[in-house]
């Protein structure tokens, strides 16, 4: 259930779900989300749910993590991505193969040492993990050309909005009961909201864990 021939599904199944960022297919096909998960759990790697990784918390279903990351490359390279919910550490790989720089934050401090293990495994040299809480962004690395924040908040945060640069874009799922992911685009001083579709995710959380 971790050979190439079952990413290789995996990948053929995104695609019939409407990704086609070839970037985006790459990465996925490239990161064994396997490791990511408990031994017990790595039969169902590949299948298109979401898995709990301890602590309350997922790992987001393939299509969620394709379909985040292909809005916001949205066709171009990123250079600086700030991710906020780190987990365990699967969305973080994955970003690190279509962005220069990944900064990410987590809130659970035994997910930050086990996203760190997973992350070193596969050599992912470009990615920054703190041990933060995530509601607040990271205003002294700000700007950032993407933000992607992978729990679900009441509101968009002020804070994340204030850290985008000229064009950036942020990725996020917002909502409490219904939840649905919004694409915000920074235009000078004002900021577009696209509504995308629903989903399901843990709530944004503030303080540490």
């Amino acid at each position: 259930m971790t050979s190439t021939r079952t990413r290789d599904r995996m990948l053929a199944r995104l695609r019939e779900q409407g990704i086609k960022d070839e970037a985006t297919l790459s990465a996925m096909g490239e990161i064994p989300r396997h490791i990511f998960v408990d031994e017990a759990l790595s039969i169902r790697a590949y299948e298109d749910v979401s898995l709990p990784i301890g602590f309350g918390q997922t790992i987001s279903q393939p299509y969620i993590v394709a379909r985040m990351t292909e809005i916001l490359r949205n066709g171009t390279q990123l250079n600086k991505v700030l991710e906020i919910g780190t987990g365990c550490g699967y969305q973080t790989a994955v970003l690190s193969r279509v962005a220069r720089e990944v900064l990410s934050l987590e809130r659970i401090r035994p997910l930050v040492m086990k996203a760190r293990d997973n992350l070193r495994t596969l050599k992912c040299t470009n990615v920054k993990l703190d041990h933060a809480d995530g509601s607040e962004g990271l205003e002294d690395y700000a700007p950032f050309d993407g933000i992607i924040v992978t729990a679900a908040a009441s509101h968009v945060p002020e804070e994340l909005l204030s850290q985008l640069t000229e064009g950036g874009r942020m990725v996020i799922p917002v909502g409490t009961d219904t939840q649905t992911l919004y694409l915000i685009e920074r235009l000078g001083n004002d900021y577009k909201q696209t509504k995308l579709e629903a989903v399901k995710f843990v709530p944004l959380l503030g303080g540490l864990g």
